[in-house]
């Protein structure tokens, strides 16, 4: 039977929708569908939550986000559950997500202040009387737009990142994963029962566009190009600044000198891990011709071992979104109606619930299943005659969001000209699991950064403050002043920056 997308179910205190295990379409929970007003209303309660919030400072937020960390830590295993249920993914991938989530959440509380608290800045030799300071103040209300794929790590690195730096936050999950949603943010209730500072908004496109246009100070969204785009469109009658993080289409390149075990198993596992259904997941990789067929070899025996399912010994789960299965299939057969050839799987390796992993060679570079976002267990395998060609091929895209290089010698430069907002180096996503580095891409994969000091200056505002700490020798800005001041501050001027 066909996996079928949350559906409306009747309910006298308004419209709510089901959520459904995507392995078995059980229901799994019933959640309202909030309306415009139910929105506005929910933004209204965030305005004076957020007062008192910002209120507390740097330290009693930070006090606030170690409750709730403890409170998610401590209930683990329950929040799992729940991810499990809604995504169908293994309980160890929900517990990897839940974990680094967790870390995040201890970074921005514990940086908040350092990165986000008054600082001095030079006042220059002409301004010298005065005292100049950069302070970040809170926006006010932050509404954030989380995805499924990710439903627990993605969010929470908006979500806890705005938070530290000030917020309330209005978050709508996922019309796919809205238990998941409430599960986190009971549990910042939990931790936080003083004001409504995370707040809950479940239902569908309608009830994202309400919050967009809600006038919110900021929106963080995670999901398509597509529906990012309209995020924007709809943001812009009010000026409302958005981050963006959307689609990838994530380049592998393997060097000549490159760990071939390590290269090949972080291959398997980014391209499969999650059904493929990762932004950041590898869709592409560019091999070194004079180690392509050893690589390949090993990508397919480490294949071997990798199946999807719902029993304890499957690697990943089921497609969540119905839908992306025919997009899944499409870009497998196009790729071999081009000449490409499935070393593993095909067209027959996605079924009405499960894809089964593909491993694609001899693809043609404006094929689909090279340009497009899968964003499902498939992985094409390139030859390169060298890194130059490697790095071109990489970059050929209207994506840039994550990459990985496996090279001994050349790590480093080969990362600096990918055209992408992150980069690891012979190990697969590092950069995603660290929480000082930020987090986002550029061209049609978004723009915008969360996590590290750039994530949470994304969520304040900077206050420039001049103090002036005596009165100036020479005055420059009044109608009082003599030509002879004017004089004075031209060769002043011509000492300090004249010189040829």
């Amino acid at each position: 039977m066909t996996a079928v997308q949350p559906k409306h179910t009747a309910a006298s205190v308004g419209d709510t929708f089901d959520s459904l295990s995507p392995a078995t379409d059980e229901v799994v929970g019933t959640y309202p569908v909030h309306t415009d007003a139910d929105v506005q209303a929910a933004v209204e309660r965030a305005r004076e939550a957020a007062r008192w919030w910002a209120s507390l400072g740097f330290d009693g937020r930070a006090e606030r986000l170690r409750k709730w960390k403890g409170v998610i830590t401590r209930r683990l295993a329950q929040l799992c559950q729940v991810v499990r249920d809604e995504t169908g993914k293994p309980i160890a991938d929900a517990q990897l997500e839940s974990v680094l989530a967790i870390e995040h959440i201890a970074w921005a509380g514990k940086h908040a202040r350092k990165i986000l608290g008054r600082q001095k800045r030079s006042a220059g030799l002409l301004m010298s009387n005065q005292a100049a300071t950069v302070e970040y103040q809170p926006l006010g209300v932050v509404g954030v737009i989380g995805p499924w794929n990710y439903p627990v790590f993605t969010p929470l690195g908006s979500i806890a990142y705005a938070l530290a730096a000030g917020n309330a936050v209005v978050f709508k999950p996922s019309e796919y994963t809205p238990g998941v949603g409430k599960w986190l943010v009971d549990a910042f209730a939990d931790a936080v029962p003083e004001a409504p500072v995370l707040q809950l908004i479940t239902g569908f496109g309608e009830t994202g566009a309400a919050l967009t246009k809600s006038g919110v100070n900021k929106i963080a969204f995670t999901g398509s190009t597509a529906t990012g785009k309209k995020i924007m469109a709809a943001a812009a009658d009010t000026l409302t600044p958005v981050i963006i993080e959307a689609g990838g289409k994530d380049p592998v390149l393997v060097d000549s000198d490159a760990d071939l075990d390590a290269a090949a198993d972080a291959t398997v596992w980014g391209a499969f891990s999650n059904s493929g259904q990762t932004c950041i997941g590898v869709e592409r990789v560019y091999v070194h011709e004079k180690v392509h067929d050893e690589f390949v070899a090993k990508v397919i025996a480490k294949t071997e071992g990798v199946r999807a399912g719902s029993d304890a010994g499957a690697k990943y789960g089921p497609v969540t979104m119905p839908s992306q299965l025919a997009v899944i299939r499409r870009h497998i057969a196009d790729a071999i109606e081009r000449g490409g050839k499935a070393l593993v799987g095909g067209v027959d390796a996605v079924g009405d619930r499960y894809a089964q992993p593909t491993v694609l060679v001899d693809v043609p570079e404006d094929s689909e299943a090279v340009q497009e976002e899968t964003f499902g267990p498939t992985v094409t395998i390139a030859k390169v005659r060298d890194m130059d060609e490697a790095v071109e091929k990489a970059n050929n895209t209207k994506y840039g969001l994550g990459s990985t290089v496996f090279s001994k010698a050349r790590g480093m430069e080969l990362a600096s000209r990918l055209n992408t907002g992150m980069t690891s180096i012979n190990a697969p996503l590092s950069f995603a699991g660290i929480a000082s580095l930020p987090f986002g891409g550029v061209g049609d994969s978004g723009f915008g950064r969360i996590h590290g000091p750039e994530g949470l200056r994304e969520f304040a505002r900077p206050k420039a403050i001049a103090r002036q700490r005596f009165t100036a020798p020479i005055a420059l800005t009044t109608f009082a002043r003599k030509e002879k001041t004017d004089a004075l501050v031209a060769k002043l001027i011509t000492v300090m920056h004249g010189k040829r």
